[in-house]
């Protein structure tokens, strides 16, 4: 009876280690993108993958604060609504912080200054800065804070884009005057077209990125924003700027 009820006991032990086993994973964390806009995030055209200094900058938080996270790319105005709507845990996508979106999510700390800029053509001798924008069209990608400064200049005509790089080309076949766009991204559409484009005036604003997190998690943000902390104090951020900027 005494080796009975020992075989019993030692079958149930096995039985509960196997439903551990089987129990459900952990849901990956995701982390929305639109990965349209360089150096920050793009496509890879050899590898299709997606790369960027926000990538590498938020798989090294997920590294050091044990988040398991998958990115998904999609178009910025579908992000927006999405983190909003909690459709994705986070997004990392040179996001200016504003007090309007943070009505909508939760931001990381700062991890990236940045500022608008205006891109024109290289013969271009008339816009010299945002102030002779007026009586131009000027292109922006709908709903950042480039189409928001272009909507502030009396006479301007905003023309928006869902990918930032298709503004670019209607700028080399001239049709459109001038883009306004995060200083770092154009700064790198100048450098692969320096016989082309240039920029004008210096930038204009101030601004901080931060990652978005869906507002209903506060336990994401903690940990994002530890992970963050220490890659900082690591200096990953001077690295980054080397590498993609």
């Amino acid at each position: 009876m005494k080796r009975l009820i020992g075989y019993v006991l030692i079958g149930l032990i096995l039985f509960s280690l196997v439903l551990t086993g089987c129990g459900p994973k952990a849901a990956k964390i995701r982390i929305a993108t639109d990965a349209t806009w360089p150096p920050f995030e793009s496509i890879n055209e050899q590898t299709k993958e997606i790369e960027g200094f926000d990538i590498d900058l938020m798989t090294a938080i997920a590294e050091k604060s044990g988040l398991d996270i998958e990115f998904i790319n999609v178009a910025w105005d579908p992000l927006l609504a999405g983190i909003a709507q909690c459709q994705y845990d986070a997004a990392i996508s040179a996001m200016t912080i504003t007090e309007e979106r943070k009505k909508q999510f939760l931001f990381s700390d700062p991890y990236f200054e940045a500022g608008q800029i205006v891109t024109v053509l290289i013969d271009n001798t008339d816009i010299t800065d945002k102030d002779a924008l007026s009586g131009k069209v000027v292109g922006a990608q709908i709903g950042t804070t480039g189409s928001f400064e272009v909507e502030k200049i009396a006479g301007a005509t905003l023309k928006t884009y869902d990918d930032i790089g298709l503004a670019y080309q209607d700028l080399m076949n001239r049709q459109i005057d001038a883009i306004i766009a995060d200083n770092p991204l154009a700064l790198g559409y100048v450098g692969e077209n320096p016989d082309k484009l240039k920029t004008v005036g210096g930038a204009f604003t101030e601004e901080n990125y931060g990652i978005a997190v869906c507002k209903t998690k506060e336990d994401l943000l903690a940990k994002i924003n530890a992970g963050l902390k220490a890659v900082k104090a690591e200096g990953l951020i001077e690295k980054l700027v080397e590498k993609w900027l």
